[in-house]
């Protein structure tokens, strides 16, 4: 009992943390507040104010990363599978206020290098099991994971759009051997 208890408190915690982050009002005082909790139970769990955001970016991160790779597998073919990823990271950045300002720069938690990096490398993994036979497969997911984080930043064209002509340029990339 006393272990769900904990992941409860960290779950709210980081839901808490989150809007703190999003509002540029995150403090560790403030976040014990909204809690109901002393700082030191805060402290005993992340450890610092970096401990929070470090687990805040990294639930992001597994939730952006998760949505991208469901994205891909929902799909046979090569072109449709990069639609519907791009589509997906594009709506979840819209619609998570914490994600977009990651991803943008926004934000003073972290920048979006490791979220970038992540993204390539999953998508990159998921491009090999799934169709071996393809060439540039690294190069591919860079130019895809960059190409995406751009259009979060700053969207010329809805999100259908942009996900079609990101997914053209993946495909074209990855030549088969």
């Amino acid at each position: 009992m006393a272990e769900r208890a904990r992941a409860q408190l960290r779950a709210e915690a980081l839901d808490v943390a989150e809007e703190l982050v999003v509002a540029g009002r995150f403090g560790m005082p403030e976040l014990a507040s909204r809690l109901g909790v002393s700082r030191q139970t805060l402290y005993n769990e992340f450890g610092d104010r970096h401990g929070v955001t470090s687990a805040l970016v990294l639930r992001s991160t597994e939730r952006f990363l998760d949505g991208i790779e469901a994205a891909l597998a929902g799909e046979r073919d090569l072109h449709a599978a990069w639609v519907a990823a791009v589509a997906a990271a594009l709506h979840r950045a819209a619609d998570e206020p914490l994600l977009k300002a990651l991803l943008t720069g926004d934000s003073d938690v972290l920048g979006a290098e490791p979220i970038v990096v992540a993204a390539r490398d999953r998508a990159a993994a998921y491009l090999r099991r799934t169709w071996p036979e393809l060439e540039n497969v690294d190069l591919a997911a860079e130019t895809a994971a960059r190409l995406t984080v751009s259009h979060i930043g700053l969207p010329l064209a809805p999100p259908e759009v942009i996900a079609e002509q990101v997914a053209t340029v993946v495909v074209r990339t990855c030549a088969r051997r």
